[in-house]
């Protein structure tokens, strides 16, 4: 496997992490939106492999 394939959900996720916490201190509002999509759908990628566990 070659590096991009390795890293890049990791830095997808880190990078949507990065426009959540930004969208959270820049102003209510749409940002607000932002920063809820921005850091749930990396919360929600990493819980769902331990509620998924058998």
């Amino acid at each position: 496997m070659n590096l991009t394939r390795i890293f890049a959900v990791p830095a997808l996720l880190a990078a949507l992490t990065a426009i959540g916490l930004v969208g959270a201190l820049l102003g209510d509002g749409i940002w607000d939106a932002l920063a809820w999509v921005g850091l749930g759908i990396p919360a929600v990628l990493g819980i769902r492999p331990l509620l998924l566990r058998r």
